[in-house]
């Protein structure tokens, strides 16, 4: 009978990558001749994994006892790695990113730990260092390029990008030659929203996986699933819906092998076009394609968008006691105050289910209270402003502001101080100050926010610091020029290829430091290139454009204005039938007829009026009765023809 450890031997020598199972056997026939076999033992191991039975496997090394498992450390770490085991993975193999005495497996397995870890500074720092080393297998430089592309655009995506080199973080000619790299660079793209090159990467690697002559009609179909997925989310933030649409239509979800990409991709074809939709159906059908089991795992940003996709249907679906209950336990067991876009995310959530969705003015005083509960919530800080806003009420809206930042401003703690300064934060703080016109308010708060920045060594804020900087020059204030230097030098410390802050740091230091501007002085483009072309003189004739200031939004209705008077038409003047050229007119033809001079009346009683108001009349005399009682005095005129009180006597006839 032949010896089951020569026949073992015999059959690694000749076996191929397909001889698993025969492998697998003849390892068990040798390790029944031999229990202490500890070579047919880790061959029986290695078989297992490659025929992705790693339960199985770890059963085996623990049935072999500490030597073997000793032994075979590498193969334990490699199959918790596989089951999603991944802290457990990384004790086993302990090792740390840098180390060199390692085996290059080791170190290539430890940095697939720490990528699926979300330790991706981690992995990042291996495969550098790996790239660097000497010693690789055939092909294994390639493989290191796609690799390290991944762990680079998943750094973008956590904000981390900052930790590369620069050349690391730039997309180069070389990435277009194979499909994985093309693929890998468009995912960096669009992690920094670079989403037009991004659009142009996933058409070179289609283009390449689909004239690929290395792979399979099945293994081509399996690559293209992900980079049409990829490409159909890019056309959407494009705005280019209808091509996603139709992208989306040649993708059937259930045909894409892995787990997550699946998911991603049944969520995105279920949020393009879901306004108008049933909230319920689409709830449904959301929660019944986008479910994961076993080992499968999404990385936290995708998981946190699928999150607020269920929330977002939970509020369409009136959910708001469910919502509020879970999202305030959630915001409660985190740490606060925080600056996590996540928990800062469910702040809003939890807002927008207290008020049921409502942004009238009486939303705001059930909602304060809320604030009295949780005053280190910044997604319900930020909520409470926006409705603010949108009531015009700047000055409430800053006043809240103003007292979140003097709570934080009261704290020393770093969280505090991080929170106190975050890039959003800060943003929302200078906006509001401008809009109230103070812009010495918005300087002061730039100012404080570069200071902090500045001082952190591993961390940035490149946007901040660049638009502090350039706030900080327009200043007359000494001291604020110098800041601006600072910030500028601290932006042209990490990238001497950024204009703006090379710009700036020539226009800080001109006037009192040329010594420390004069290495970057070649670096800027001359002013006479920059206005050549320009035709001074029009310019001068053209005069000089002014913005219209913007008034101050008024709460008194303005009054409603009178509609315009017709003009009336000039009538054409009217002359008297007897008028006579060169005749002087009537000086009394304006007075009415009874007062001018030429007046006589007519009858018996208009003949007695005018005699009375003739000159040379008859006086009339008046005489005055007291009336009974002491009631007053009248006046009444004497009867004509008496006289000396006595009445003449009639005579006889």
């Amino acid at each position: 009978m032949a010896n089951p450890a020569a026949a073992l031997t015999s059959l690694l020598r000749a076996s191929t990558i397909q001889d698993h199972d025969e492998i697998l056997k003849a390892a068990n026939a040798a390790i029944k001749s031999s229990k202490q076999d500890i070579n047919a033992q880790r061959t029986r191991i290695v078989a297992l994994l490659k025929l992705d039975r790693f339960d199985d496997a770890l059963r085996a090394i623990a049935e072999g006892g500490d030597g073997l498992e000793k032994e075979c450390r590498f193969e334990k770490s490699y199959a918790l790695y596989k089951l999603g085991q991944l802290e457990d993975a990384g004790k086993s193999l302990d090792i740390a990113p840098s180390s060199s005495k390692s085996s290059r497996a080791s170190r290539h397995l430890a940095a697939q730990i720490a990528y699926r870890a979300e330790r991706f500074s981690d992995a990042a720092e291996t495969y550098r260092h790996l790239s660097q080393g000497s010693g690789g297998l055939p092909g294994e430089e390639n493989d290191l390029k796609i690799n390290f592309l991944a762990t680079n655009a998943q750094l973008e995506w956590n904000g981390l990008g900052h930790i590369l080199e620069e050349h690391e973080r730039q997309s180069s000619r070389d990435h277009l030659e194979a499909f994985e790299t093309a693929y890998n660079a468009a995912c960096t793209c669009i992690a920094r929203g670079d989403l037009t090159r991004a659009s142009v990467f996933l058409k070179r690697a289609q283009d390449l996986c689909e004239a690929s002559e290395d792979l399979s009609a099945d293994e081509k179909k399996a690559e293209l699933l992900p980079i049409l997925v990829q490409h159909a989310y890019v056309l959407t933030r494009l705005g280019k819906e209808a091509e996603a649409v139709a992208l989306h239509k040649s993708i059937v979800p259930s045909e894409i092998p892995e787990a997550p990409t699946r998911a991603v991709a049944q969520n995105n074809q279920v949020a393009i076009g879901v306004v108008g939709r049933n909230p319920f159906l689409t709830q449904r059908l959301l929660q019944s394609t986008t479910k994961l089991s076993g080992g499968d795992k999404l990385f936290e940003y995708q998981a946190s968008v699928l999150r607020r996709n269920e929330y977002a249907l939970d509020l369409q679906t009136q959910k708001f006691d469910g919502i509020e209950a879970s999202t305030s336990k959630l915001i409660m067991e985190s740490p606060l105050p925080t600056a996590s876009v996540e928990t800062a995310g469910l702040g809003v959530i939890a807002a927008a289910a207290h008020i049921h969705m409502q942004t009238s003015t009486e939303t705001l005083r059930e909602i304060l209270p809320l604030l009295e509960k949780r005053p280190t919530d910044i997604g319900l800080l930020l909520t409470i402003i926006q409705l603010h806003m949108q009531a015009n009420n700047l000055g409430p809206a800053l006043s809240l502001l103003d007292v979140f930042l003097k709570r934080l401003d009261a704290e020393s703690t770093p969280d505090h101080r991080e929170v106190r300064f975050a890039p959003g934060l800060v943003a929302a703080t200078v906006a509001l100050y401008r809009l109230q016109g103070r812009q010495n308010s918005a300087r002061s708060e730039l100012a404080k926010a570069s200071a902090y920045w500045r001082s952190k060594s591993k961390e940035s804020a490149s946007s901040l610091l660049r638009e502090a900087g350039v706030e900080l020059l327009r200043s007359p204030n000494h001291q604020d020029i110098a800041s601006a230097g600072q910030t500028f030098e601290t932006l042209v410390a990490r990238s001497e290829k950024d204009p703006v802050a090379v710009a700036g740091l020539v226009a800080s230091f001109a006037n009192n430091d040329y010594a420390k501007i004069e290495p970057y002085l070649l670096s800027i483009t001359p002013v006479e290139k920059l206005i050549a072309g320009v035709n001074i003189q029009e310019l001068v004739n053209a005069g000089v454009a002014s913005v219209p200031t913007p008034l101050s939004a008024s709460k008194k209705r303005l009054a409603e204005r009178e509609p315009e008077k017709a003009t009336k038409r000039r009538r054409k003047t009217r002359l008297p039938k007897n008028y006579e050229e060169g005749k002087q007119p009537d000086p009394e033809r304006w007075l009415p007829l009874r007062d001018r001079s030429t007046y006589r009346p007519k009858g018996k009683k208009g003949k007695k009026r005018a005699q009375e108001i003739t000159q040379g009349g008859v006086v009339r005399e008046e005489e005055t009765l007291e009336l009974v009682g002491g009631a007053g005095a009248v006046k009444v005129e004497k009867a004509p023809g008496v006289q000396g009180g006595k009445k003449k006597k009639k005579g006889k006839k």
